[in-house]
């Protein structure tokens, strides 16, 4: 776990810096698994930078009832979609019988048409990560509830291990999740984070648009690095 400077310029600058500190790690062959939308241009300066392949793992936070923009909870989909609830956030708030349940689907299917539209053809495809390490990355976390939903899904999976890498978490966040992975690469750890935002000064919102752009700018990285490595070893 590092501790470096605070603030951001934007999402691609805590990306290469997030990058320069795991080039210290002991990282064989990884797969950069980014959570979108904000998180895909985080990973995308990291991806460039490990000469990794850049993937997304879609979480839907499940907001409190009336505070949508509250994260009490996060599902992830897979063979059994994984939710992730945060007793702490959910004792704030009455939630009526079969909330989380009916979140819980109408977030699938969030989950499944961004899938739909961020891969195209291929998202009906499961990604082979079993026995890949992972680094897994996002703009900032602040109660950890999404990140640990994919940590969960990832370890259904079979990966081989997990890399966080977030630019900023709360202290006892990165303690928390230092316990649920391998290994934990966090620049920025606040006692007490009142928003992720603060720690950038450029923070506006990632598009749809920007997502599929990144990816397919990633794809095509990929393919050159592929063929100029076939043309050394001929």
């Amino acid at each position: 776990m590092l501790a470096q400077r605070s603030t951001f310029s934007n999402r691609a600058d805590a990306g290469r810096q997030l990058a320069e500190a795991l080039l210290a790690s002991d990282l064989h062959d990884p797969v950069v698994v980014a959570l979108p939308r904000g998180g895909v241009p985080v990973g995308f300066e990291i991806a460039q930078r490990l000469a990794a392949p850049l993937h997304v793992l879609i979480v839907r936070k499940i907001g409190a009832p009336g505070h949508p923009e509250i994260g009490i909870g996060a599902v992830v989909h897979g063979r059994e979609p994984h939710v992730v609830v945060s007793e702490e956030a959910a004792r704030q708030f009455q939630l009526p019988p079969g909330y989380i349940a009916a979140e819980r689907d109408r977030q699938l299917a969030e989950i499944d048409r961004r899938r739909r539209m961020y891969l195209g053809e291929d998202a009906d495809k499961t990604p082979d990560h079993a026995g890949r390490p992972i680094v897994l990355v996002d703009d900032g976390v602040a109660n950890g509830v999404s990140i640990r939903a994919a940590i969960a899904r990832l370890r259904e999976i079979g990966v081989s291990s997990i890399h966080v890498a977030v630019p900023v978490a709360p202290a006892a966040v990165v303690e928390l999740l230092s316990q649920e992975v391998e290994q934990v690469t966090c620049l920025a750890t606040p006692e007490r984070l009142d928003g992720v935002s603060l720690f950038y000064d450029d923070f506006d919102q990632v598009d749809d648009q920007e997502v599929i752009r990144l990816l397919k700018l990633a794809r095509e990285d990929m393919a050159r690095r592929a063929r100029s490595d076939v043309h050394r070893g001929e």
